[in-house]
């Protein structure tokens, strides 16, 4: 698919349903390169300006993170068109730029052409409840009120969403109340909400009142209830909801089973989701590829290659080894378990259709962290150059990652400078921390600190414990005091930032210091948490 302009219309479709084939199929793939082709075909044939195709190509623009180009191209619809307003605003709030969903939704507002409805309004909620944003949630609460949207059912659960994500849950909770109280999907998504906030003996309470009340609980609010009581570690409870669910004519499903495994994986309970993996086929439900990331992602997580390879060898015999989600979860697992070579092998496999943004960044950071730091710059550059509209700032970490294993100080300088300028991308704290190790390994601490002053944010753990580590590795006293001071301020509990510091005199030969740091360690009686970290 590298051009579009040469394809003929197939004679049992239109040109419209061609043309719509194509675009839908470079947005799934976000292909950038042909996508723009065909752009430039539907402008050379008449057809861009037409509302339908123009929506189409906003969409597919957002989901390849081009944002110039489908505010550029929303500009060319009427304004009076609400269509094209509710397009972009939904594909802002569905692919994560919500901050630009809810700046447009007040443009719209500004402009006064067109009314809000029910079908932006959702999408605006959902981006503030991404973003916290209670302030701007209550005030559209209200402008519902107004408008009288309250009674749309996906408006309600749309707000009841966002008041739960804004950890307003009684406000979530007051909005239900006030509906009619039969809506389902008001009613899950206040199930949804309680389980968000850990709250599952809640959620469970409000599935047994509404049993009595009102709407029939379906298998999404079961799965929400399995899933929540999964992650607290319920084991009755879950049995109690597989009973529930089959008196209701529920069968558990691949869903339900998968959610049980998963919560475990998350527990790092891997025995228990393995032993809930063998009942599941016991019972004759085979495994999705959700199932599998899942038990492969426990495996990567406690290192265990010899289960991960046994669950490669099922995710092939049942066909699921190529799906994106089973391919990303062994990169993963091969990568933390140290074996680069299949990691290497798995990433060939992938086409470069199916590469997504989680793909590159797995096998770069998997170069990274084993030794193979110039491969994985390699893979950063040729990611650059061919799909740069999967740059995200995971890719960003992984490199300066590589960059500061490698000593590439220069070259790290220089991709943080671009990070915001090239890529458009808002440094973060990670970003800092890397280059501040990176800065350390070469030996230019001060630099580090100067560069954690400037910081447009405060400074966490990871980035104090760089330069405390830097301290170390370059003697630098004065310096090891300052980090190790800020470490105890954000952590007082942890006793890692003392050991460090006190280690920092014994290498310099301060053994006066080096005691007085370990006594205070035990008068203040700090607690040590093995195997935590900050590099």
């Amino acid at each position: 698919m590298s051009s579009v302009s040469h394809f003929q219309t197939p004679p049992e479709l239109s040109s419209s349903e061609f043309y719509t084939n194509l675009i839908e199929r470079c947005q799934r793939y976000q292909r950038l390169r042909p996508g723009k082709v065909l752009h430039a075909q539907l402008i050379i044939n008449g057809m861009a300006q037409l509302t339908h195709f123009a929506s189409k190509l906003i969409i597919f623009y957002v989901e390849c993170k081009q944002i110039f180009h489908a505010h550029h191209l929303f500009d060319k619809i009427p304004k009076s068109n609400i269509r094209g307003w509710t397009v972009l605003i939904g594909a802002y709030a569905r692919h994560g730029f919500h901050k630009e969903a809810i700046q447009l939704f007040f443009n719209m507002q500004k402009e006064g052409i067109v009314k809000p409805n029910q079908f932006i309004i959702p999408s605006v909620l959902k981006a503030c409840g991404n973003l916290h944003d209670s302030v701007t949630g209550a005030s559209l609460h209200s402008l519902i009120l107004k408008q009288d949207f309250i009674t749309d059912p996906f408006v309600t659960s749309s707000l009841i969403d966002m008041y739960a994500k804004c950890g307003h849950i009684e406000n979530a909770r007051q909005v239900f109340d006030g509906s009619d109280g039969e809506d389902l999907v008001a009613f899950n998504s206040m199930v949804s909400g309680y389980v968000q906030h850990q709250m599952v003996k809640e959620a469970f309470s409000l599935v047994k009142k509404m049993q009595l009340l009102g709407p029939k609980p379906n298998v999404w609010t079961y799965n929400t209830l399995i899933s929540g009581f999964s992650q607290a570690g319920d084991d009755q409870m879950l049995v109690e909801l597989f009973q529930s669910m089959r008196a209701d004519g529920i069968e558990p499903g691949i869903v339900s089973w998968t959610s049980i495994i998963s919560g475990f994986i998350q527990n790092f309970r891997n025995k228990e989701a393995f032993s809930t993996f063998r009942q599941m086929i016991g019972v004759g439900i085979y495994p999705n590829s959700f199932t599998i990331s899942s038990l492969i992602s426990g495996c990567a997580n406690s290192s265990n290659v010899k289960h991960g390879k046994e669950i490669h060898a099922y995710a092939i015999l049942i066909g699921v080894e190529s799906d994106s989600y089973t391919r990303t979860a062994l990169l993963d697992m091969y990568a933390k378990c140290g074996y680069i070579y299949e990691t290497r092998s798995l990433f060939s496999k992938t086409s470069e259709l199916e590469r997504s943004s989680v793909t590159w960044n797995t096998m770069i950071f998997a170069c990274a962290n084993n030794g193979h730091g110039q491969e994985s710059i390699e893979l950063f550059n040729r990611m650059v150059k061919e799909e740069p509209e999967k740059v995200d700032h995971l890719t960003l970490t992984a490199v300066l990652t590589a960059c500061s294993h490698e000593g590439e100080v220069e070259l790290g300088r220089q991709l943080f400078c671009e990070i915001n300028g090239k890529f458009k991308i808002r440094p973060r704290l990670e970003h800092y921390a890397c280059l501040v190790d990176l800065l350390g390994r070469g030996g230019k601490v001060d630099e580090a600190y100067e560069l954690i002053k400037n910081m447009p944010m405060k400074a966490d753990l990871f980035v104090w414990g760089a330069l405390l580590g830097a301290c170390r590795q370059n003697g630098n006293v004065d310096l090891a005091e300052i980090a190790a001071k800020n470490l105890r301020g954000l952590e007082p509990e942890s006793v890692g930032g003392s050991l460090l510091l006190s280690n920092v005199y014994a290498d310099v030969g301060s053994w006066s210091s080096a005691a007085k740091v370990k006594k205070m360690i035990k008068k203040n009686k700090f607690l040590n948490f093995p195997g935590s970290s900050w590099m």
